[in-house]
């Protein structure tokens, strides 16, 4: 059966029958859970390397299963919103664009092992949908107005001038892009080898939801950044006769058409792309979960270097010490909506999933297996086990104040600047260091070999 063939309630049905035999004892050892009943004062003595893969394999497959199926309620949301667009349908489509980060951000950490999201086939140029899906930051000129004034932090595209702010993008060029649809937003994503042209995935959505998000101008280049994420009007979206491109600037009907258009479409693109990852890891029948359970130390060497690499180069260098170090919004994760207290956690939770194989789905069921705490526990390696899992906790608590800050009303964006609360910010990057540091040691007790978990990143951490 075909994922693209089913409905979302049917789709969630399978998912979870599916994952049913997939969460809990593997039938192997008896173990149930990250510790188990098969050893003394109830450590697990008996989970095996396969064990590990398997639950690392299972949670993944659950984690983007998850993701497709809260990709299918947002565009739902999105139809529900272009056919409507008003107020109350706009602030609905956005808390689905923010539920459906919710379980991707914790897939990133199944990054950087050649896997069906990120693979690279030189002989055939293709490769997986992680820059479709995922890339930024985004030229948001590409797609739609910006402003005419940059912003205060002077990363608004300025050199594009006023004509292109309004003009000159897929939305409002009738001419050159006569028609929105996949074969032309996909052929532009990439275009002209600029990372920035980037015209499909999560980022692009938000930026159609929300706008850019630019500081509260107050007259200086010292200005500080207002904390409220960006301020498209639902007028953008109006095909009655009050269509516009921001607040203040009347625009022709067809001009809100076509910014419908290009949403719903950008939301097909996404269920595309993740419906072939899932597919390709469902339990027994995805190539890439077969190919995976089987690889043995191969595998746990993988899942390894995808947490070091996402705490350490992806995520305390590109997506948190940039920001800080330069003091840009348009370096942050989710500039648009100011999600990227969010991004920030639950990649960080990802990782912990990882190491000790637990992840609560949508809705509220808790998958769980061996874990290579147990693992490092049954290999002799004790004290390791439990200071990764130290460290591990360290960086969850302090993404959790950044959380918490963003959540009462002072956003990632803010925390960054100089004089308000920089040192939350450190705080979280140096936990990630630190627990980058018990990888590499349990990497060196298991064994096992990878590449170096600290080249994703010219930062200096």
């Amino acid at each position: 059966m075909n994922i693209k063939d089913l409905s979302k309630g049917s789709l969630a049905v399978v998912l979870g029958l599916s994952l049913a035999a997939c969460s809990g004892d593997d039938g192997t050892n008896g173990i149930d859970g990250a510790t188990g009943a098969d050893g003394a004062a109830g450590v697990a003595t008996l989970v095996t390397r396969d064990d590990v893969v398997k639950s690392n394999a299972n949670i993944a497959y659950a984690a983007y299963s998850d993701s497709l199926i809260a990709a299918i309620a947002l565009q739902s949301s999105i139809d529900t919103f272009v056919a409507m667009p008003s107020e109350q349908n706009f602030a609905d489509v956005k808390q689905a664009w923010l539920d459906s980060r919710e379980p991707y951000g914790q897939t990133e950490v199944y990054r950087f092992r050649e896997g069906p999201i990120d693979f690279e086939n030189e002989e055939t140029g293709e490769s997986g949908p992680e820059g479709a899906l995922n890339a930024w930051p985004l030229g948001e000129a590409l797609i739609d107005y910006i402003s005419t004034a940059p912003a205060v932090d002077g990363n608004a595209f300025k050199e594009d001038g006023v004509s292109r702010a309004i003009s000159s993008n897929i939305i409002a060029d009738d001419v050159t892009y006569a028609t929105i649809d996949k074969a032309t937003i996909l052929e532009l994503n990439g275009a002209g080898d600029d990372e920035r042209s980037v015209t499909t995935g999560y980022h692009a959505i938000e930026f159609l939801l929300w706008g850019q998000d630019l500081n509260a101008d107050l007259g200086s280049d010292q200005a500080a950044h207002d904390t409220t994420p960006g301020q498209r009007p639902v007028s953008d979206y109006n095909v009655s006769g009050g269509c516009t491109s921001g607040a203040m600037v009347a625009m022709a009907d067809s001009v809100c058409s076509r910014r419908g258009d290009y949403l719903k479409v950008a939301a097909e693109i996404l269920i595309d792309d993740l419906t072939t990852v899932v597919e390709a890891w469902e339990p027994n029948v995805g190539p890439h979960y077969n190919t995976f359970v089987a690889g043995g130390d191969t595998s746990l060497a993988l899942i390894l270097e995808g947490m070091g690499r996402l705490s350490y180069g992806e995520l305390a260098g590109e997506r948190i010490n940039i920001a800080l170090t330069t003091d840009s919004q348009e370096d942050e994760h989710s500039c648009f909506s100011d999600n990227t207290h969010r991004d920030i956690y639950l990649n960080a939770k990802g990782v912990q999933n990882s190491y000790g194989a637990t992840y609560t789905r949508i809705n509220g069921e808790e998958i769980k297996g061996a874990s290579i705490y147990d693992l490092l526990i049954s290999e002799g390696f004790p004290v390791l086990a439990n200071d990764l899992r130290g460290s591990l906790e360290a960086t969850m608590a302090a993404a959790s104040v950044i959380d918490t800050k963003a959540k009462s009303g002072t956003p990632f964006d803010v925390l960054i600047q100089e004089g308000v609360a920089q040192e939350n910010v450190i705080a979280v990057i140096s936990a990630l260091v630190a627990q980058t540091d018990d990888i590499e040691e349990a990497i060196l007790a298991l064994e096992v070999t990878t590449n170096n978990l600290r080249d994703d990143t010219e930062e200096q951490i």
